[in-house]
């Protein structure tokens, strides 16, 4: 295994301080280590997804093709997060989405059946699948309602001031898909920003 993977394993670990050598042990086990290059799928809508990823270096995008064939992106996904349609995913139902690499990535991966096999043994790691689950119920509840209540503008200066470590990795038609407006809407938004 590379150096730097050994590393990567290290910090993912840390993630689960109150885990005893036997639940680490077990969690150490079903982990494995993937390099994604750039424009590379994680996976496709209609594909079930039969490992959570987390990842450990890199950028990601989830999206979907509408009606039209335009691809809206949903969510990106930077270092130390987990890449996933969480809703399928625990369903272990085909997904909706796409989850492309936008950068050379790096993710670890862990199995379904395991994480299942997890929390039937173990009490705390029950305890983890749950924070994982309210994570994503907040940033999905964070996603719609900023639609709900907020303006194009209000939602591109909310997105810059959550997202600082990626915002000039991601292109502007990405962007604009991910806040719901046409490309020469947010231009005009951000050089309006720029000239106050």
């Amino acid at each position: 295994m590379k150096e730097e993977h050994q590393e990567y394993y290290k910090s993912y670990i840390k993630l689960f301080p109150d885990l005893n050598s036997e639940e680490l042990s077990f969690l150490r086990s079903y982990l494995t280590i993937e390099e994604y290059d750039k424009k590379e799928f994680l996976f496709r809508s209609g594909e079930v997804q039969k490992e959570v990823a987390f990842v450990c270096k890199g950028l990601l995008r989830r999206y979907y093709i509408n009606e039209k064939g335009n691809k809206i992106t949903t969510g990106f996904v930077n270092e130390n997060n987990y890449a996933t349609d969480y809703p399928a995913f625990i369903r272990q139902i085909p997904s909706k989405y796409f989850i492309e690499c936008l950068e050379p990535s790096v993710i670890i991966k862990l199995p379904y059946d395991k994480i299942q096999e997890g929390y039937k043994r173990y009490k705390r790691s029950e305890m983890y699948g749950r924070l994982i689950a309210e994570y994503v119920l907040t940033f999905q509840t964070d996603r719609v309602e900023s639609f709900l209540f907020k303006n194009a503008e209000e939602r591109y200066l909310d997105f810059v001031a959550h997202n600082k470590d990626i915002i000039n990795r991601i292109s502007l038609s990405h962007l604009s898909t991910y806040l719901g407006i046409e490309r020469q809407s947010l231009s005009r938004i951000r050089s309006k920003i720029a000239k106050r």
